[in-house]
């Protein structure tokens, strides 16, 4: 489930048309011409001049709905009784479709059954996933106040739950309680370290503290708790679900594509200050080494045939230039480049 802000758009006001037809009576006055007379049901029920077979009154007929999957509500969730799970599991599927205040009203219900038939009690982690869930609704309303309630009562149920946590954070930075929102993160990278937004949120918090409070920022803080080692590593030999992994999996390829983009911009930058020294050889590795990460890449293949062009290694400054014009057919320097490379190359090999 995500943890974005956003608020529902708000209900449009709607206006009155107004019309000259007098409701009911099927008579619409034109400009001062004769009245016209709607058609009557015999001639609504006609199509192409003839009536619909099976259909005397000229009623249309809606198509059958395909029918829906809702196998997904009789799932487990823990111990909830299936009346409850059933709740929880609609909360769910509104939640993931995008109807947070729905998805919020079957999270209440699903709790309110919990605290009347005391399955609370039973079940604390339970009814900990339910308040968790409903943050998570109000959250997306931008309702932060609703979202730290819910929240905390999730964590006296299950001290240092993960979700709750990270969800009370957000709610406290976006309420710029940007202390309480520290002490949280901090928390919550103490049970996993791969959380990026609780990292990405600490450095951003850590700026704003440090101009608002200056040097001694850290001793403004509410004290940060420790979490138990056991319960650290309960947390890591927790299965993890599939979306999580999925997320995970999708960070972690993103984090690879930064580090290469970043590579390869330096690597580039240094071929082409080498080139300008003079320094052809070392510019030939560090334009070898971008081709490893970008192959399709016509202004590598350019600008190493230049240094192999100055290392008179002419046969393969060609194959080079051959490379980049195969990506792009009109490129003058590879036109250009390649010329050099026959002047330099043997009659026999031209």
């Amino acid at each position: 489930m995500g943890n974005a802000q956003e608020k529902p758009p708000g209900n449009g006001g709607g206006g009155t048309r107004s019309d000259s037809a007098t409701a009911g009576s099927g008579i619409r006055s034109q400009g001062g011409g004769s009245a016209q007379k709607s058609p009557s049901a015999p001639e609504r029920g006609l199509v192409n001049g003839t009536q619909e077979e099976n259909n005397p009154a000229g009623v249309r007929k809606e198509q059958d709905s395909p029918a829906v999957d809702a196998s997904y509500l009789d799932a487990p969730a823990g111990a909830l009784p299936p009346h409850l799970a059933r709740l929880k599991n609609e909360g769910n599927h509104l939640f993931k479709h995008g109807q947070f205040s729905d998805a919020l009203e079957k999270y209440t219900q699903a709790i309110e059954g919990c605290i009347e038939a005391g399955a609370g009690i039973d079940s604390p982690e339970d009814l900990c996933i339910l308040y968790s869930n409903r943050a998570a609704c109000y959250l997306k309303d931008g309702n932060s106040t609703d979202c730290i309630q819910d929240c905390t009562m999730a964590l006296e149920l299950q001290p240092y739950s993960l979700k709750p946590l990270l969800r009370r954070a957000m709610a406290y930075e976006s309420l710029e309680r940007y202390r309480k929102a520290y002490v949280d993160y901090k928390t919550v990278l103490q049970l996993d370290t791969g959380v990026q937004a609780a990292h990405d949120s600490v450095h951003r918090i850590t700026k704003l503290l440090i101009e608002q409070d200056g040097p001694e920022w850290r001793e403004k803080l509410p004290e940060i708790p420790v979490v138990p080692l056991s319960v650290q590593q309960q947390h890591r030999e927790k299965p993890i679900s599939i979306e999580l992994a999925q997320a995970r999996a999708a960070r972690a390829a993103q984090e690879e594509a930064r580090r290469k983009e970043a590579r390869y911009t330096l690597l580039k930058q240094a071929g082409n200050d080498l080139v300008k020294k003079g320094h052809f050889q070392e510019a030939l590795e560090k334009y070898t080494e971008c081709l490893s990460t970008k192959p399709d890449e016509c202004a590598l293949y350019t600008n190493r045939a230049i240094c192999l062009l100055k290392l008179s290694r002419f046969e393969e400054a060609k194959q080079d230039c051959d490379s980049a014009l195969q990506l792009e057919p009109g490129n003058k320097k590879a036109y250009y480049r390649r010329a050099l490379a026959y002047k330099g190359l043997p009659v026999c090999q031209q």
